[in-house]
């Protein structure tokens, strides 16, 4: 088919539209990638990708190996080796699960091998939790996983095909966790766009391993035993790959934008109603709906509040979002998860807010909330109080010295 003949077919292609929840949504996109290696253990709340995925193998609709592990950690070493022989793969899972295979996970990095995975955001037991929480994906935050949240099942979907894109760019090859908050997106139905093949093919190239494929054939060596001889200079390298991701990341979106029409400019976060705004508050993942709420409610009273979306954890765009932030009288940080001991008893995000900002010639006071664990909802009025204390910071001009627990029971 010439190029002539091949446009005319994408443009004539249309979307559909299904009604199905977050891992739904990364199961289709497994299908629309052409994905041959999937692997399996259940855990709630990532297990309803499995179960979709199986359903759509069953009634012959996709063409995969599925492969059901007896462990998450073997689930993750069975993807981890199908990427290192040239095959596509995608795993994932939850909370302690996630934990249970860190073995696994801590070394694809250094491997570079671009696994992608999805991740059902759910607290670490014990106590026994299937709710939301962010440490679990947030563990492996400084290993050289790429991590990106969403917060809708067609972020979900897009997002998955634009990781397998980005991870498998020969300047990257390394890992992606995809977070997907445990029942708020796990398993809420939606109406989500799914694209044509014809449009996937011709924005995700076959992944290619070139010369660093695993193969009787190419005698390579993968995980060496290099102690202190070249460990430095491995790490420097997947250093190096995590900085190229930066410029990957944004070429696969403005390629996104064209194929698909759809996605912002900025990949990396999302701003709401913050151009004129005087404090914003921010946060990652589905908290954004009461946050939003609230927000339109407050713009009808007059009164200038915002939000940021942090959508990519790592790569952090640390320079426009520290420039953006700049501009604010204060700036309120939702964790939905904790850092014990750190620095203001924070979160993990607002820390990493503080360390954004202080490069910036001018510094609001960063005002840091811990809220909704264990899948515990943020709800209308948290959100009003969480405003309201970060507008009382904006006046006093201080930071807070301590973190504030909204919603918690005396």
């Amino acid at each position: 088919m010439d190029a002539d003949a091949a446009t005319a077919v994408r443009v004539a292609a249309a979307e559909q539209e299904a009604l199905i929840s977050g891992s739904e949504a990364v199961a289709v996109a497994t299908k629309l990638a052409d994905v041959d290696v999937l692997t399996a253990y259940p855990i709630r709340p990532y297990d309803t990708l499995m179960q979709y995925v199986a359903k759509q193998i069953a009634n012959g609709e996709q063409d995969a190996e599925y492969i059901v592990a007896e462990s998450e950690h073997s689930q993750f070493e069975i993807a981890k080796h199908a990427e290192a022989v040239g095959a596509r793969a995608m795993c994932g899972s939850s909370g302690v699960g996630w934990c249970y295979a860190f073995e696994a996970i801590a070394v694809t990095p250094a491997l570079r091998l671009p696994l992608v995975a999805m991740v059902g955001n759910r607290a670490l037991d014990d106590p026994g939790a299937f709710g939301t929480e962010h440490n679990d994906a947030l563990a492996a935050r400084d290993l050289g996983w790429m991590h990106v949240w969403v917060d809708t099942a067609q972020e979900a979907l897009d997002t998955t095909l634009i990781a397998y894109r980005v991870a498998e760019d020969r300047r990257v090859f390394l890992p992606c966790a995809i977070s997907t908050d445990g029942a708020f997106l796990t398993h809420s139905q939606t109406l989500v766009k799914i694209p044509p093949q014809v449009w996937v093919d011709e924005f995700l190239p076959p992944y290619n391993r070139g010369d660093l494929r695993l193969h009787p054939d190419n005698p390579i060596t993968i995980a060496p035993q290099v102690n202190e001889d070249w460990l430095m200079e491995i790490r420097r390298q997947t250093d190096e790959a995590m900085r190229n991701a930066r410029g990957v990341i944004e070429e696969a979106y403005r390629d996104f934008r064209r194929i698909f029409g759809r996605g912002d400019g900025n990949p990396f976060f999302e701003e709401y109603q913050t151009d004129d705004a005087e404090i914003v508050l921010l946060g990652m993942g589905t908290l954004s709906m009461p946050v939003k709420v609230v927000i339109r409610k407050l713009r009808e009273q007059g009164q200038k509040v915002g939000f940021v979306r942090v959508r990519w954890f790592r790569p952090f765009d640390y320079e426009r979002l520290g420039q953006l932030l700049s501009r604010f009288a204060a700036v309120g940080v939702i964790d939905r998860d904790f850092s014990m001991g750190s620095p203001f008893n924070s979160g993990v995000l607002a820390n990493e807010i503080r360390s954004v900002l202080y490069a910036q010639d001018r510094r609001p006071p960063v005002v840091s909330f811990i809220a909704g664990l264990g899948g515990r909802e943020v709800t209308i009025p948290a959100v009003k109080e969480m405003i309201e204390q970060t507008r009382k910071a904006a006046e006093s001009g201080k930071t807070p010295m301590d973190t504030q627990w909204i919603g918690v029971r005396a």
